[in-house]
């Protein structure tokens, strides 16, 4: 009987123990999590290459080029995800995320050159296309982000995922010709097209509960995306002058690249 007894002490402390170290190596962050943070957003557009080209040609084709761009601000990113907990240390998630606010390009001065055999330019001429921008909004983010846990209310995560961005091109609002010193500004159609532009996330980022499922984060993402491309007709005056359709001039626009980077600080809750 008190072999008995004896066993059946040891069993329940053991039991009981077992328990207590599960109950602590249980992260605070295993389940679903809601958060919201801001921070700086830095987006990089790479160099504007493009031509505009007449149908038929009166040999006024041209070329266009503009420098790259770096543009930003504070973005407004709500997030939502889940962890699962893989073991004592290590927990598997997958998650999700918006960017609420978009960013605008500074006005961009678009020169433009003769083509080849071309001569809508005369020697010495110049000609810029004013007002031109693009807007990057609508980004959304779904990624995997294994965390590795300092301890239960201390979590470190990396993520890798895929990210998608609206780029909207927003065409000059007018073209101003330069020669001997003398500018002429006329307006041109303007107009917007819009493309959703994919690619891939990486980033890392630190989270600590604060009290009751309440946790603060810092974070840092890069996305890097295909490169926004454009093309459609305007109003040609040389092609109305022989006579023939307003949208006789075909405008081609590509950008080198577009990547983009944020660093955020925010409140979640961990459910």
């Amino acid at each position: 009987m008190k072999w008995r007894n004896s066993y059946a002490l040891v069993a329940g402390c053991t039991v009981a123990s077992l328990t207590v170290v599960d109950a602590q190596a249980q992260s605070a962050f295993a389940g679903f999590y809601g958060q919201v943070s801001t921070g700086y957003e830095s987006n990089q557009l790479g160099s504007l290459s493009g031509s505009a080209t007449n149908t038929p040609n009166q040999k006024t084709d041209t070329n266009r080029s503009a420098p790259s761009q770096t543009f930003g601000g504070a973005p407004l990113v709500l997030g939502a995800g889940y962890y699962w907990q893989a073991n004592d240390k290590w927990l598997i998630g997958v998650g999700a995320d918006y960017s609420a606010l978009s960013q605008t390009t500074s006005p961009i001065s678009v020169s433009d050159t003769n083509a080849s055999g071309n001569n809508s330019l005369n020697s010495g001429e110049t000609a810029k296309g004013n007002g031109l921008s693009v807007q990057l909004s609508n980004r959304f983010n779904l990624f995997i982000t294994p965390a590795y846990a300092i301890d239960k209310d201390k979590l470190v995560y990396i993520k890798a995922g895929y990210s998608q961005v609206t780029a909207q091109y927003n065409r000059s609002t007018s073209l101003t010709r330069t020669a001997n010193g003398v500018s002429t500004t006329t307006a041109a159609t303007g107009g917007s097209q819009s493309s959703n532009q994919g690619g891939y996330l990486i980033g890392l980022g630190y989270k600590q509960i604060i009290t009751s499922g309440l946790y603060g984060f810092v974070e840092a993402n890069y996305m890097g995306y295909s490169a926004p491309s454009y093309s459609y007709s305007t109003y040609s005056p040389a092609a109305v002058s022989l006579g023939r359709s307003a949208s006789e001039r075909t405008v081609t626009t590509s950008f080198a690249s577009l990547n983009s980077f944020q660093a955020l600080v925010g409140l979640g809750y961990a459910f």
